[in-house]
């Protein structure tokens, strides 16, 4: 018995309306997509005829082949604090334009709403970082009480400025008007104003500790001569007595913050508590001795100026020596790059005492020697596309991308959104290697005596920036291991928060 194979004519029929109403379906929903498209994409912009036929590849947040016009084209998404941007680069036929203007950064956003820009601003103020991801659930309520109880303590202090002044000889009637007047505009006015603007450092109280405890003494002493100043203009005195008051309180917001993370190297067990309780004791006892000194010292009439001047030097020797004979186990940016220059030029990961000792705890404001950036932005770090292009595809197995910017001087160590903490931590050591072999370069040629004479030859042309790219990238994938696992015997503790790195991630659209 044979078998007809062969399909009816209501079999054929039925096929080709399925499939012809498949068709249609695509076709329709097809049409729909071009025309959603259509309408979410921006005006239609003229293309270059060699152009047109590009297709879009993006690898690691890099946009290969798009163009705006045919001027202009689009090289990467950048995302800072969730706002995005994208980046065109200026094009002049088939060559990138060169030059600081040859990049533009256009925001993908609109503007915030003015209340929800003044929320930012207030929240920036007055929770910590990451907030509210950043503490525990406990935080709100205990806050929400202490904020109640200066309230409260604020308000008390208007009277016992009241009654303190009353038991001195001022009338009650005078006394209200003058008690509003000295503790707020004087007291609670300038200076918990100062506290609150200089609150906003954030986590630089965790990282950078030494820095601004003795900046803190800084402004104490500073704080201090201005009140030394009322006596000389009496007429300012209100000015004055302001801005001395913003300094200390300034000075005690930064005492207060560093004090724990200083007692908390201190103890060895569960014993902050007392570590610290026993430090303030100490600080005490010594405060009242010098206050008994300084009454016995003030009998005998001494010259106001000298007498100050002696004990600021006193203060801030002190003050000198205390933040260095802390030793902290943890690695912020400049213990990093201590440990690490110490690890390129002698192999070795200093201790951490030695590393302690050889970190730089002050600098002067006006000198920002700040040669390696981590985490910056992308215009920052490259003057034009081509300084990009050029050093783009020996990172592209990276989470990051390092350049050294020839127009500023600095190295700048561009993060991809992907980036992890281990990969931060690389991104700041590559950028020290690089440092490094630019520096070495510099005085090899500074030494030769055909060059010395020529200091413009000592600028890095692009080509030897491709080339010490190149090498430095060798010496990171031979180097950071070791350097991770020396700095680990020798107790260091690394995170990528401690080197503060910016909030700037290139990223895919």
């Amino acid at each position: 018995m044979k078998f007809d194979r062969r399909p009816s004519n209501s079999a054929t029929s039925q096929t080709l309306t399925s499939t012809s109403s498949q068709d249609a379906r695509l076709l329709v929903r097809e049409t729909l997509r071009i025309s959603a498209n259509l309408a979410s994409s921006p005006p239609p912009t003229v293309l270059a005829p060699s152009e047109t036929s590009s297709q879009e590849a993006t690898t690691f947040g890099l946009v290969e082949d798009q163009f705006v016009d045919a001027s202009l084209r689009l090289i990467c998404y950048e995302e800072v604090d969730g706002r995005r941007f994208k980046y065109l680069a200026h094009r002049d036929g088939s060559q990138f334009r060169k030059g600081s203007n040859s990049i533009r950064a256009v925001s993908l956003q609109s503007r915030k709403a003015p209340a929800d820009e003044l929320m930012s601003f207030i929240r920036s103020y007055v929770v910590p970082e990451g907030f509210p991801d950043s503490v525990s659930s406990s935080y709100v309520p205990y806050m929400t009480w202490r904020a109640l109880k200066h309230f409260f303590g604020g308000a008390m202090g208007v009277f016992t400025t009241q009654a303190l002044l009353h038991s001195v000889g001022v009338s009650k009637s005078q006394a209200m008007p003058g008690a509003v007047a000295i503790n707020w505009i004087i007291k609670d006015g300038s200076g918990r104003i100062g506290k609150m603007l200089y609150s906003r450092q954030g986590k630089k109280f965790d990282y950078d500790l030494k820095q601004l405890r003795l900046s803190g003494d800084l402004l104490m002493e500073l704080g201090a001569g201005v009140e030394l100043a009322t006596a000389a203009a009496p007429q300012f005195f209100l000015p004055l007595a302001c801005a001395a008051n913003i300094a200390k309180n300034v000075a005690a917001v930064t005492s207060t913050s560093t004090r724990t993370p200083i007692y908390k190297a201190f103890a060895k067990g569960e014993n902050i508590g007392d570590v610290t309780a026993k430090g303030e004791c100490v600080g005490n006892v010594a405060d009242l001795l010098g206050t008994g000194l300084s009454i016995l010292i003030a009998k005998r009439n001494p010259s106001l100026f000298t007498t100050f001047a002696l004990l600021s030097c006193g203060y801030l020797f002190s003050s000198y020596r205390e933040v260095k004979s802390v030793v902290l186990h943890t690695l912020n940016r400049a213990r990093f790059t201590v440990a690490v220059e110490s690890f390129l030029k002698t192999g070795s990961v200093p201790t951490l005492h030695e590393g302690n000792m050889m970190e730089t705890v002050f600098n002067f404001p006006w000198c920002k020697d700040r040669p390696i950036v981590l985490g910056s932005r992308f215009k920052d770090a490259f003057q034009d596309a081509n300084s990009y292009y050029v050093v783009e595809p020996v990172f592209e197995k990276e989470r990051y991308v390092v350049a050294y910017n020839s127009s500023k001087g600095n190295i700048y160590a561009v993060l991809k959104d992907q980036a992890k903490s281990d990969d931060i931590l690389k991104a700041a050591f590559h950028a020290h290697v690089l440092l490094h072999i630019i520096r070495s370069t510099k005085h090899s040629q500074v030494t030769n005596e055909h060059t010395s004479s020529d200091l413009s030859s000592l600028l890095p042309t692009p080509a030897d920036v491709q080339a010490h790219v190149a090498e430095s990238c060798n010496m990171v994938s031979a180097l950071y291991g070791p350097f991770k696992s020396k700095a680990k015997e020798q107790g260091w503790v690394m995170s990528d928060s401690l080197l503060n790195p910016g909030r700037a991630r290139i990223c895919e659209q």
